[in-house]
């Protein structure tokens, strides 16, 4: 039955993706972030939904009259130079030719998408409809899992969307942390009672879905966006005690399996999945060193990396011989595209953080955007810390979500640019009447 409902509304959007390149950018960051089609068990499940929709997409836009030119801002030629830097690095990459591109391959796609989104959607409706489909994609599962955290009073691990980079437990959480500050936006600027009730129940029960996956990186991630949540809202001091008090009574609920699961981010030393971290990012700085300019390209997961790279010492004598991902975003894109990789992907974040205030501080200046634009942007930055406390502890540099915060930035500043040459304009034409008066009399 799932299988025959996606393909209907495969084939149900194939007019409406060819009628408008908007619908083709909102079903692609469906596909990509829900993966509707892996919920699927029979053909569905093996059908390129993904490649589907992207080609419509394309053709869309090529044959739309109406056509917009790729936004040129700090965030897309940061984007842009990772992209050439990891085909770089992919190039002398160290791994199995045939590994490397095919994940190169995927992260192309997820980047070209993004770019293709910017060059498509305009203006604050299209721009929420995107945070609505991003928002429902992850909140969907995140609304079910903490109803499973309630209802099994937390003693089994939430897991996400299946078939996806969030179905882990641990990328799941970060998933919904990101999502939490877009969805108070949404709350907050929503009209309807109704909607905005039924948004603030789904984010109490994804906040209770986070703690309900046991991820250490989860709860740090979590403690950082609720302290950020509270200090960039409207009322600081009411919302931050609000929200502590949510985080307080979810922790309370939580049986004492979590509870000393939690305990060993202190104990480290004593826990074999946090030392396995640390060997790890040893490893992958050691590639770095040695490989400075394009580290190990994709897959340096690889057991011969881990052979010739990893550190040797009593404390590592149980890992020897295993290879793990990165479990960390920063030595992620260290170890696999060396210190300029690292640095490019930083100064993506670094470049989304503080454009990202300085067009809420802009925007403010603007009655017409004060309502809604200024808010949107500190929720980005709610988001992007959540991600970088939550995202050092796991491999997602690649996950697309992320990066759609760059697009909101980049979109906002459009959005900005274009009120402040229409006041321009309209002051331009009232001193140019001025001065006619002037001259008459």
């Amino acid at each position: 039955m799932r299988d025959i409902l996606l393909t209907l509304i495969l084939i149900g959007l194939v007019p409406v993706i060819l009628r408008s390149p908007v619908a083709g950018a909102l079903a692609w960051a469906w596909v990509a972030v829900m993966s509707p089609h892996r919920m699927a068990f029979g053909f569905a499940a093996s059908l390129p939904f993904a490649q589907i929709v992207a080609i419509l997409t394309f053709i869309s836009y090529f044959i739309n009259q109406k056509k917009h030119a790729l936004p040129m801002s700090g965030g897309t030629v940061l984007l842009i130079g990772l992209m050439i830097w990891m085909t770089i690095s992919s190039i002398f990459s160290i791994n199995e030719p045939e590994q490397v591109w095919n994940r190169w391959l995927f992260v192309a796609k997820i980047n070209v998408m993004l770019l293709f989104t910017l060059m498509i959607l305009r203006g604050r409706k299209e721009i929420e409809m995107l945070i609505w489909v991003i928002v429902a994609s992850i909140g969907y599962f995140g609304v079910k899992g903490g109803l499973w955290t309630i209802i099994a009073g937390g003693t089994n691990h939430v897991y996400g969307p299946p078939g996806g980079m969030l179905l882990d437990n641990n990328a799941f959480a970060v998933g919904l942390i990101i999502i939490l500050p877009l969805m108070y936006y949404l709350q907050q600027v929503a009209s309807d009672r109704r909607i905005r009730w039924a948004l603030l129940i789904s984010m109490v029960l994804c906040v209770f879905s986070i703690l309900g996956s046991q991820s250490r990186g989860g709860l740090l991630g979590l403690l950082a966006v609720v302290s950020m949540l509270g200090l960039k809202s409207k009322y600081p001091v009411r919302s931050l005690v609000v929200l502590s008090a949510l985080v307080l009574i979810g922790v309370a609920f939580m049986p004492d399996s979590w509870t000393q699961r939690m305990d060993t981010i202190q104990g480290y030393e004593g826990d074999s999945s946090a030392m396995s971290r640390l060997w790890t990012w040893t490893t992958l700085w050691n590639v770095a060193v040695a490989r400075p300019f394009v580290g190990a390209g994709y897959g340096a997961e690889n057991p011969m990396i881990f052979m010739n790279y990893a550190p040797i010492g009593p404390q590592y004598e149980v890992f020897q011989g295993k290879a793990w991902v990165a479990h960390s975003i920063y030595f992620q894109a260290l170890g696999e595209h060396g210190f300029p990789g690292l640095f490019l992907y930083l100064a993506l974040g670094l470049w989304i953080w503080f454009a990202a205030g300085s067009t809420a501080r802009k925007a403010q200046l603007h009655p017409e955007l004060a309502a809604w634009m200024p808010l949107l942007m500190r929720m980005v930055q709610t988001s992007l810390l959540g991600f970088a406390v939550g995202g050092a502890f796991l491999s997602l540099m690649n996950l697309d979500v992320p990066y759609y915060l760059m697009a909101f930035v980049v979109l906002a500043q459009l959005i900005l640019r274009e009120n402040v040459k229409k006041l321009s304009a309209v002051k331009n034409s009232h001193n140019n009447m001025s001065a006619g008066r002037q001259l008459q009399q």
